[in-house]
């Protein structure tokens, strides 16, 4: 059977004029920022997105139907609605079959996305391997193994295992570029330690990669885009405040997939907002860099 699938009018007409389209996740518009500013805040990427001269298609599931692109009451349904659940690339049968609805995370957005016929996908940051060992790692890393999607990204949130999640990058073999830096960024830092083997100073570049990598293999090209030192959170108070949200998480009893909203919590009320400021900047950035990507690669 087909899979029940509805593309909003823009999204349509982007496509059939051939023109430039950015995928968005729906995930970080229902968990990823707190209410108000979540509505308002997916808003504005899409207007991002247009302004630089793409189309945003916001992925999501309601009500058994993947909608490639949101109108305005989808996007307020995402984002207000408590109930609405994160959905993975294994939850997407049992909610389609099932009727249901809910906000697709990053391996399953980028799926859709291709399915869709959309290659460059904006997120925030990448989920990726849990820090204190054992096989606990997020499903995007295999997913994007082997999807052909272009993901802009601010590198993986820095509360994971970093140095782990770049093994598993290589070892799954998902091109990573740094855009204009040699370093892989950390998410709310500039700069998480560890050095990148790509560089790519401009956009042409990575749709240059990425058309290559499809025609050699099928997987996803990473760009990695880090905030600037200057708009980055303060890496001292970062690495004292996560210091004491990995403590407390182990004390509370804190474990699998409760850890990482636990800890982004406990980040953001610890830094006064700033975490969820530096959070805002890193999409806003990504939406920017991904539809001049998507700009260039639809030039061709």
């Amino acid at each position: 059977m087909p899979l029940p699938l509805s593309t909003s009018p823009e999204v349509a007409q982007a496509q059939a004029n051939g023109e430039p389209i950015v995928a968005l996740e729906s995930t970080l518009i229902a968990h990823g920022l707190p209410r108000p500013d979540n509505l308002a805040v997916a808003r504005e990427i899409e207007q991002i997105v247009r302004r630089y001269g793409a189309t945003p298609a916001t992925i999501a599931v309601l009500d058994g139907t993947v909608h490639i692109g949101l109108d305005d009451t989808g996007l307020r349904r995402i984002a207000c609605d408590d109930a609405i659940p994160k959905l993975g690339i294994r939850d997407l049968a049992v909610a389609l079959a099932s009727g249901g609805s809910g906000a697709t995370t990053v391996s399953s957005t980028a799926l859709l996305a291709i399915k869709a016929g959309i290659a460059v996908f904006a997120t925030g940051g990448l989920g990726g391997v849990h820090r204190g060992g054992g096989y606990d790692e997020s499903a995007d890393l295999a997913a994007l193994a082997g999807t052909p999607i272009l993901v802009v990204c601010a590198g993986v949130k820095s509360i994971l295992d970093i140095e782990a999640t770049l093994e598993r990058l290589e070892s799954l073999s998902v091109t990573v570029l740094g855009y204009r830096t040699n370093r892989f960024p950390g998410f709310y830092l500039t700069d998480s330690g560890f050095p990148l083997d790509w560089r790519i100073e401009e956009p042409h570049q990575a749709a240059a990669v990425f058309r290559t990598r499809t025609d050699l293999q099928a997987g996803a090209v990473v760009v990695a885009n880090p905030l600037p030192p200057d708009e980055q959170l303060d890496p001292g108070l970062h690495d004292r405040v996560l210091a004491a949200a990995l403590a407390a998480a182990a004390a509370d009893g804190i474990t699998g997939k409760a850890v990482t909203p636990y800890l982004l919590d406990s980040l953001h009320r610890a830094t006064g907002g700033e975490s969820l400021r530096a959070n805002v900047t890193i999409i806003q950035r990504n939406a920017e860099l991904a539809a001049r990507i998507a700009g260039a690669l639809a030039a061709g």
